[in-house]
């Protein structure tokens, strides 16, 4: 059996000596080795997208990789993907390590500096396992591989009070409405505002997980508030200092736990970065930077994303902006945000509209927001722009959405702003039909100026050399002349020839049609006057 081998290895010249080594394994298939934790949960979520079968047997971790320290990366591979085998490379024989790294999940050390009988029976012995692993699951699952189970949404405001708790509470409920499980996690942990928003009295919080190595589903249902919305809240602690207690690695095990056991987890990650909030981005499917449409709080974007970029926390074309706050009337707009930050800008802008808010705000019932308020249905707008619900149509057996709001969630995700833009152009089509029509008389007005005036010519210029053969007999040419090139609309002219000293003089007198040619509304004539000199005459 060809066992696929794909090495984690941060220092190049470690790296080119476990490819030497690898290549010399027998039925060994390594692949070029990833240089840290992101490139390598980025190569095995879209390994197992495509399928189970595509991800590698083993997975060798190096002790100095980064940013992810090495037995956190561990862990977090075997629970996002069980069946593949990982072994840990380390110089660090100690008992301890070895008891850390069984605890995480490693099947097996190959100690530094590397050999090639120890490193061919390590990855013998994960091949072995990831093989009878998959054999036991099955392969017909490929979908229980591509991730840990739910998706998960971070939500960090680019500073303080610009929302980033109200749009992470009325995405979860979107996302809940939809059908699906949800939990929603506050890693605000200083200053955590979701109970206040949703009215929860709790004792628990995540803090009470901090010192607990397995999280199994009964201390994860203690630990949890199952809220009257549906959806399953873990809270940041009622005493802020006890946030010190949550680490990156109680991060990632509380994420893990939640995410395999929900549809959706949205995180609020408040402001303030720290190593569990920097974890969970990094592990986030989207992450979502709230900002207002001011100079300070897009510095503040700016300066969030760098940080991240600088941390190889997530990159900055990998973030999704939220403009809150939006006003067609503010200097600063989506597409600037967009060029300031580096990152994509959401599509949905939600818009400034505080007055609705205020009352549940202040009642701690954002649950209750009102299905007409723009706030709310910008953000469950938002909701569907990044996939957080399902749009269930009638029959099939598919699910309904059980929520009252569900005819709102429809309207917004199929129609978006569009119900809105027609109500709009419907009020003022009558006025666009009144001003084109005035348009249109004002040319028919100058076009009868203007044949009326070149008939009245042509009328003097043949009365003139009729009067000059017979000057009794000049009116027949006359009116002939004046008439020959008239539109029939205007057929019906009065043209009249006159004799004034030595000038003859031509009058046309025109209808003006209304709207179209034909049709005779009554209004006043337009008169047009040409004259010339009798011939003769000196």
């Amino acid at each position: 059996m060809t066992i696929r081998i794909l090495p984690a290895v941060g220092d190049i010249d470690s790296a080119r000596a476990l490819s030497t080594l690898l290549s010399q394994l027998a039925d060994a298939e390594p692949a070029a080795p990833v240089p840290d934790s992101t490139a390598l949960l980025d190569t095995l979520a879209r390994l197992a997208a495509e399928s189970l079968d595509e991800l590698p047997e083993v997975v060798l971790v190096h002790e100095r990789i980064g940013p992810v320290p090495a037995l956190d990366l561990i862990r977090d591979l075997v629970m996002r993907f069980p069946a593949v085998g990982v072994v840990l490379i380390t110089a660090d024989t100690s008992t301890g390590v070895l008891t850390a790294a069984m605890d995480s999940g490693a099947r097996g050390i190959v100690t530094l500096p590397l050999g090639y009988d120890a490193l061919a029976e390590r990855v013998q012995a994960a091949a072995s396992w990831s093989a009878g692993m998959r054999r036991h699951l099955g392969s017909g699952t490929p979908e229980l591989y591509t991730g840990p189970g739910g998706t998960v949404v971070t939500v960090t405001g680019a500073k303080g009070g610009v929302g980033a708790t109200v749009t992470a509470v009325q995405l979860a409920l979107a996302a809940r409405a939809s059908g699906r499980t949800v939990a929603l996690l506050d890693l605000d942990l200083q200053s955590g505002d979701v109970a206040s928003y949703l009215d929860v009295q709790f004792r628990r919080s995540v803090a009470d997980l901090a010192g607990i190595a397995d999280i199994n589903p009964r201390v994860l249902q203690e630990a949890v508030y199952a809220h009257d919305s549906g959806l399953s809240l873990l809270l940041a602690p009622a005493e802020g200092e006890r946030g010190e207690e949550v680490t990156d690695r109680v991060a990632r095990q509380v994420l893990g736990a939640l995410r395999a056991r929900h549809d959706m987890v949205i995180v609020d990650c408040g402001s303030q970065m720290n190593a569990a909030t920097a974890a969970v981005v990094e592990m986030a499917d989207q992450a979502l930077l709230l900002v207002t449409p001011d100079v300070i709080a897009v510095r503040a974007a700016k300066r969030m994303v760098r940080l991240w970029d600088r941390l190889q926390i997530r990159k900055a074309e990998e973030t999704l902006t939220v403009v809150n706050r939006h006003s067609r009337n503010t200097e600063i707009q989506p597409s600037l945000v967009e060029k300031v930050t580096g990152t994509k800008v959401t599509r949905t802008s939600v818009p400034a509209a505080f007055k609705e808010l205020q009352s549940v705000v202040d009642a701690g019932r954002l649950q209750d927001l009102d299905a007409r308020s723009t706030v709310k249905q910008a953000l469950w707008t938002l909701a569907g722009e990044l996939g957080l619900v399902v749009v269930h149509e009638g029959g099939g057996g598919r699910r309904r959405k059980p929520s009252s709001d569900r005819g709102a969630l429809v309207l917004r995700r199929k129609g978006g702003d569009r119900g809105s833009v027609t109500l709009e152009f419907a009020g003022i089509f009558p006025l666009l039909l009144a001003v084109m029509a005035i348009l249109w008389q004002c040319v028919l007005y100058g076009y009868t100026y203007s044949i009326a005036g070149n008939a009245a010519d042509e009328a003097a210029r043949a009365g003139t050399a009729a009067y000059a053969v017979d000057p009794g007999n000049y009116q027949g040419p006359c009116q002939a002349a004046g008439s020959e090139d008239l539109p029939g609309a205007w057929s019906g002219a009065d043209i009249n020839c006159e004799v004034q000293g030595s000038i003859m003089r031509a009058t046309v007198t025109a209808p003006v049609p209304l709207f179209f040619p034909g049709f005779d509304p009554g209004w006043p004539d337009v008169q047009g006057e040409a004259g010339a000199a009798l011939e003769g005459d000196g």
